[in-house]
């Protein structure tokens, strides 16, 4: 999804989602998915918004594999209510400082870049929520920033993390845009980050799906596959109409994105969607595995 001046291949985001839909399904799920993403749409707010110095020093390392990012704007006290961010950046200079802490950060252990949203004005002293949110693009200096990780119990591929920070000195340099209008920037990215994961999402349900049938064309009761019993085949078809038609509107969002357009209603609705659809397949999947595990188990006893 980067600009070809800068060495990328310019695809569009319905490409990257085209993509992510087939790592997923491949069965690495969101796993391997999210080992990929950030550096999909991660940067879409410096594409979108960086001046050309900014681009020229950011986007080709990336691209050139010689930098990773990570992205940090969750914060421990205010969980997904961006608005209410509480991390501060103070003008010093010709640069900022920045106090406060940020939480399930992926990649920080291994990233040398940081997107990272915070205040430069307190919130009690702007109109609106959305003003006085700057975002910053910079080097993620583990001397300045102490980075921690969270154990947990799944998408081991991928680290996970909690930071703070107090006296972090960073460039005006890299600040992205104007000061103060880094929510309609991160805005963006997020944007496209939502299209990615309801692809990925669709992507481990078409995987549950297959196993499924599959599974009800192997498996033989009464002298037939048990997939020519309404009761199995109805639900999984009924699977796929629901899978299929929310990867249309997937695409029809990544479309939109890449056109231009702003707002997030598309986004947010096909995240919903590919969150509700994933779970039906894999229910079906759960259900017949526990059938087959079953009958695994029986016929070892047996032996």
């Amino acid at each position: 999804m980067m600009p070809s001046e800068y060495g990328g291949s310019e695809l569009g985001l319905a490409d990257a989602t085209v993509m992510m839909q087939t790592i997923a399904e491949s069965g690495g799920g969101y796993t391997a998915s999210s080992s990929v993403h950030m550096n999909i749409f991660g940067l879409a707010p410096v594409v979108k918004y960086g001046n050309e110095e900014q681009k020229r020093r950011f986007l080709v390392p990336l691209i050139e594999g010689k930098e990773r990012a990570c992205f940090a704007v969750t914060e421990p006290n205010t969980g997904l209510d961006t608005l209410r961010l509480q991390s501060l950046a103070t003008r010093e200079g010709d640069g900022y400082v920045l106090k406060g802490s940020k939480i399930w950060t992926s990649t920080a252990q291994v990233a040398e870049k940081i997107l990272i949203l915070v205040r430069t004005t307190a919130l009690e002293d702007v109109k609106k929520p959305s003003e006085g949110l700057t975002l910053f693009y910079t080097d993620l200096d583990r001397t300045q920033v102490s980075v921690t990780e969270i154990k947990k119990m799944g998408r081991a591929a991928v680290d996970t993390n909690q930071l703070y920070f107090d006296g972090w000195r960073i460039p005006a340099a890299d600040r992205i845009g104007n000061e103060g209008e880094g929510f309609k920037m991160i805005m963006h990215g997020m944007n496209a980050e939502r299209i990615l994961l309801s692809g990925e999402a669709v992507g481990i349900g078409y995987a549950a799906l297959r196993h499924a049938s599959n599974y009800a064309r192997e498996r033989i009761v009464f002298g037939r596959p048990i997939g020519k019993n309404q009761g199995i085949s109805h639900p999984l078809a009924k699977s796929w109409c629901q899978l299929e038609s929310t990867r249309l509107m997937i695409m029809q969002a990544a479309k939109m994105w890449d056109e231009g357009y702003a707002s997030g209603e598309y986004a947010n609705a096909v995240k919903y969607l590919a969150g509700e659809k994933l779970s039906r397949p894999v229910r079906r999947l759960c259900v017949v595995w526990e059938a087959w595990v079953t009958r695994r188990s029986i016929t070892s006893r047996g032996s």
